[in-house]
């Protein structure tokens, strides 16, 4: 049972001054759980014997199985803190409220920690001082810095540079520093990188190149310094942590200093002279071999105790040191043969490790008033230069009481959801059983009591004939009966299913059950209040305590809570809202680890198709990161971060969510197709002599109309950055396509808020599209002609119009309106344009007069429409095609094929086959070039040691990845190995690298992006030596060809494979 009760938790949030909301964010096993499980001790939720083994907030089964986080989880305590008053005599006491959100490390979990960061005004970043700073540390704190929570760097895992690496003090004292230097470093590029940005908005707004002179601003507040109170130093599973106070206020009547003196300097370069009774520093050491003073008064003491209780095990100098510690010990635990009790039971009184945490928690993490002050206006404003000492001033009355947290009965109610989480709806409070009060008991008793009574009376008067009051029976009998089938009835009404809760922050106002709130969702634009806007009531409150939930009937701005009635209202996140006037919208969360691994699911029995949607509409809301598609072909396709994320989605859809069984297809990998120049002439030999390569000229099935089309690969630079500008090129497409009169920078806002990157304005994006062009031409090259003046020609973009390959318009006679061009052309009386084209074509010079006769404008929108499809599925595998440059050099219609009046009536189906005209034009000139593949990539980073490193090696190179460096981390003895790894070939690579170094090395899988594989799927050896190393009995063979054989064969598309093995045996195999 708790030592605090639910309901004294819910008092204490009306108090703002005293609530810290922070979480816990590490790299994947660096300690963060079982540091949680220490402050949930103090709170009696666990036993402090168990705190390290139960890993409380870890509450799914697959969790504890594999000993990592995969969900991040609240959970609230209370901490009294006992100060002397400054006035008199006595003591003061004040109580606080700390919400702790425990997130995971891994990253296939990322989206988990950006949800709980954006909930959270302060954060713990732990580091493991063996591995020392990884790949996820730096995410964290990147995710720290971009949502303005404050950090606590807190060194975990100190037990281990004593018992495993064995380092004396001294070097230790070394270690630490470097650990911190790279931790301060990784804050410093941070820093300078929004100080540039800021810096670089200046300029553009001021337009002062000349002068342009950079603004000192002062970073002395971001960094970690012991001295500063915000460093721990700790050993989460030992249970022990520090900070420098502690031992300064130990240590400064002994040597006669002041504390806040001492504090500083025990920490850094200074030495105690202990004849002379000062410090020095390092250059007046003169010779002398001293110790730092973090050394000599700090870390001895702790390795004195390590020394004597593992090390050791000296049971006489663990007495002297218990003795002159002034703690107590009991004998039994004296005597364990246990060092970890031993160890746990000095410590715990020593250098506890929850006092310290909590201590730090409340002196360094700012209160949600002060926090909102500097948060909100970066959430509201984030392209708007802010300065955290001079913070945005409020515009407005929301953001007023944003601002000041203000929980008052007037203040306007704005909240964030920030995830989505199912919960089995029988271990909601409203549904668990209800214990009976002793007077309900007391009730129920004499009601029973009442009624054996009378049944007695019934069958003693049975003999002697005379009857009871017939109605008195058959009240207590329909009574006894009514109870009975309520009890029957609550016993089959088992509840069962799942119900999905928000996860949300409270920023200001007081939310009551039973209020209407309105919802906005990511897409919600202030400028038009009623799209992405519903209403709702809210049904339940819940205050989060780890697995369990307790009921609320209000809660206060500042705090984190549950809040139930949001089903069908918000998908992944929103913005709940009182009123709709001058509020924004906060949803939006951008995704570090985009979904790469998708499969497709089917149930085992065709008759649970309705369940497995069910389940897979719940599993999208109640996932942050996880996507659902229904493709074309009519499949359930879910896409996960990682195979670890595939593997906890697809167990809560069999266990959870759809409680069937499910068929899961090999993961399906996406790829890229693409051509190059290779060693191909420029031109090409045909019949009617010499023709530009990738040039062609298809008539449509009909005779009516002949195309003239050439294939070229674009510049690479080009395609790199239309690959990095596709929210761009959306957000181009979508301003052209929109028919209201909406202003334009409206509208680049409102794409804004949906994509992560940043969106250009169309002149900006023409202009750099024009200087990469003009730098492919000076390049040179036998395709360097055609890139003069082509950015005003371009058509379209594809696939989807927004990828990147370029349709080109270079059809004599027909002039298009530059595609960048957004405003509606002036007079389009002029010219014979139509109405259904006149925002797109200028001029078009008719071959025919006759209104009736076949037009180029009757099938310039099946040209683009034959280029997109084509784009979308290339030649190779039907797979997107990217960096293709298509020029329609033209369009000739051959009016004596059709009868004029005949036309008319067949023009869909004339345009039909423009369509096949154009796929086919594409799809020759693909083939035309050498074409390739594009893989997608992960990132791999694996800490090993030097003794597996080989092994490591071994697993990489038979997964064609390759090693991108390699380096020794200082002062430890692992390895850091950064590689590149096919996401086709990842699959059990986890696994595999475990098993082969018997657990001592884990890789971390981030996707990177598309990399082409350098060989042609076509490529046939030829000469004598080409046919003994790749021939068809040699053992190498051509990968692109295997994976393109196998994305056509998933896709039931036709696989040219040989069915005769070893011809000599006379064998054929079966399909």
């Amino acid at each position: 049972m708790p030592a605090i009760t639910p309901t004294q938790l819910s008092a204490l949030q009306k108090n703002l001054k005293n609530i810290r909301n922070i979480c816990i964010l590490a790299h994947v096993d660096h300690g963060k759980t079982t540091l949680s499980d220490s402050l949930l001790a103090t709170n009696g939720i666990i036993s402090s014997k168990m705190a390290g083994k139960v890993r409380y907030l870890d509450s799914r089964e697959d969790e504890q199985e594999r000993g990592i986080t995969m969900e991040s989880s609240a959970i609230s305590l209370y901490f009294k803190l006992v100060r002397a008053s400054t006035e008199g005599e006595g003591n003061v006491a004040s109580e606080f409220l700390i919400n702790l959100i425990d997130s995971p490390g891994h990253v296939d979990f990322s989206s988990e920690v950006s949800t709980a960061s954006r909930l959270c005004d302060g954060g713990l970043v732990l580091v493991d001082v063996v591995e020392g700073v990884c790949t996820q540390t730096i995410s964290v704190l990147r995710q720290a810095w971009i949502d303005k929570v404050k950090p606590i760097l807190v060194f975990n895992k100190m037990d281990r540079l004593i018992v495993e690496l064995k380092l004396t003090p001294q070097e230790a004292y070394l270690h630490l520093i470097r650990i911190l230097e790279q931790v301060n470093a990784i804050m410093a590029t941070f820093f300078t990188g929004d100080l540039m940005e800021d810096e670089a908005r200046k300029v553009e707004a001021e337009k002062q190149n000349e002068d342009w002179h950079g603004e000192e601003r002062d970073d002395s507040d971001i960094y970690f310094d012991p001295s500063k109170g915000n460093v721990i130093f700790a050993s989460a599973v030992d249970g022990w942590a520090f900070r420098i106070q502690q031992f300064a206020s130990i240590y400064f009547k002994k040597l006669g200093f002041k504390e806040s003196v001492l504090q500083q300097c025990l920490w850094g370069d200074y030495y105690f002279d202990a004849k002379a009774k000062r410090v020095i520093q390092h250059k007046h050491l003169k010779g002398r071999n001293m110790k730092p003073m973090f050394v000599q008064f700090v870390l001895d003491n702790i390795w004195a105790v390590y020394d004597s209780v593992v090390v050791q095990q000296n049971r006489e100098r663990t007495e002297k040191i218990v003795n002159s510690l002034n703690i107590k010990v009991l004998p039994r635990d004296l005597r364990s043969r246990d060092t970890q009790t031993l160890l746990t039971a000095i410590f715990s009184q020593w250098l506890p490790l929850s006092t310290c945490v909590l201590l730090a928690i409340i002196g360094q993490l700012p209160p949600p008033v002060e926090a909102q002050r500097i948060r909100i206006p970066k959430m509201l404003y984030p392209d708007v230069q802010q300065n955290d000492n001079e913070p945005l001033k409020p515009t407005n009355d929301v953001e007023t009481a944003l601002y000041a947290c203000d929980a008052s009965e007037n203040a306007p109610v704005v909240a964030y959801v920030s995830k989505m989480f199912a919960v089995p709806a029988d271990l909601l409070p409203e549904n668990r059983r209800k214990q009976m009060t002793a007077e309900e008991m007391r009730e129920r008793g004499r009601r029973q009591r009442a009624l054996r009574a009378a049944l007695e009376d019934k069958t003693n008067n049975e003999d002697n004939g005379v009857p009871l009051d017939s109605e008195t029976i058959a009240q207590l009998q329909a009574e006894a009966d009514r109870e009975k089938e309520e009890e029957e009835r609550k016993a089959k009404e088992e509840i069962k299913g799942e119900r999905i809760i928000g996860f949300s922050r409270l920023y200001s106002g007081t939310i009551r059950v039973g209020q209407k709130l309105y919802v906005l969702g990511p897409k919600y634009d202030s400028r038009y209040p009623d799209q992405h806007c519903s209403e709702i009531k809210v049904e339940s409150l819940y205050l989060i305590m780890g697995r369990e939930l307790e009921a609320l009937p209000e809660v206060s701005a500042g705090n984190v809570f549950g809040i139930g009635g949001l089903e069908g209202h918000i998908l992944k996140n929103g913005t709940l809202v009182s009123t709709k006037e001058h509020v924004s919208n906060m949803a939006g969360v951008r995704m570090e680890a985009s979904p790469i691994v998708r499969v497709a699911l089917e149930p085992a029995d065709a008759a649970d198709m309705d369940r497995l949607v069910e389940g897979l509409r719940l599993l999208n809301q109640a996932d942050p990161c996880v996507e659902v598609l229904l493709q074309e072909t009519g499949e359930h396709v879910i896409l996960t971060a990682g195979e670890l994320h595939l593997e906890r989605c697809l167990r809560d859809l069999k266990e959870r969510f759809a409680k069937i069984d499910i068929h899961v297809s090999p993961p399906i990998v996406p790829f890229r197709e693409c051509i190059v120049g290779a060693d191909l002439p420029p031109a090409k030999d045909t019949e009617n002599g010499q023709i530009p390569r990738g040039m062609q000229e298809i008539q449509s099935s009909s005779k009516n109309i002949t195309l003239k089309v050439r294939t070229v690969p674009l510049p690479e630079l080009v395609t790199e950055f239309l690959n990095q500008h596709t929210s761009t090129i959306k957000s181009i497409v979508e301003q052209k396509s929109v028919k209201k009169a909406v202003d334009e920078d409206d509208l680049l806002q409102q794409v804004t808020l949906d994509a992560g990157e940043k969106v250009l304005s169309p002149e900006e994006f023409q202009s750099i599209l024009r200087e990469k062009f003009s730098e492919a031409q000076k390049q040179g090259g036998p395709l360097a002609p055609l890139w003069e003046n082509i950015v005003d020609q371009i058509w379209s973009f594809g696939p989807r119009r927004i990828g990147p390959n370029i349709l080109v318009n270079r059809i004599p006679g027909y002039i298009r309106k530059p595609f960048f061009q957004i405003e509606k052309t002036g007079n389009k009386s002029e010219s014979d344009v139509r109405d259904d084209h006149a925002d797109e074509v200028l001029e078009v010079q008719q071959q025919n007069d006759s209104e009736e006769a076949l037009g180029i404008l009757d099938v310039d929108f099946p040209v683009h429409t034959g280029f997109q499809l084509s784009t979308l599925a290339g030649p190779l595998c039907a797979e997107p095609v990217q960096g293709v440059c298509y020029i329609v050099h033209g369009l000739e219609i051959h009016q004596e094929e059709s009868d004029s009046a005949d036309v008319r009536s067949k023009l869909a189906l004339i345009q039909g086959k423009v369509i096949s005209a154009m796929k086919e034009a594409c799809r020759q000139g693909f083939l035309d070039w050498s074409p390739r593949l594009f893989l997608a990539m992960y990132k791999c980073d694996i800490q090993a040691s030097a003794e597996v490193l080989g092994r490591v090696y071994g697993v990489i190179s038979k997964r064609k990845g390759k090693i991108v460096s390699e380096d020794l981390k200082d002062g430890t003895p692992f390895w850091q190995i950064h590689a590149l790894l096919p996401v086709i070939e990842s699959f059990g690579f986890s696994d595999e690298i475990r098993k082969r170094t018997s657990g001592a090395a884990s890789p971390q899988l981030v996707f990177s992006g598309f990399e082409m594989l350098d060989e042609d799927p076509f490529w046939v050896p030829t000469t004598e030596e080409e046919l003994e190393d790749l021939g068809e009995k040699a053992d190498k063979e051509n990968l692109a060809k295997k994976y393109m054989d196998t994305v056509r064969k998933r896709k039931g598309m036709f696989v040219e494979k040989k069915l005769i093995e070893h011809a000599e045996k006379q064998r054929t195999l079966k399909k």
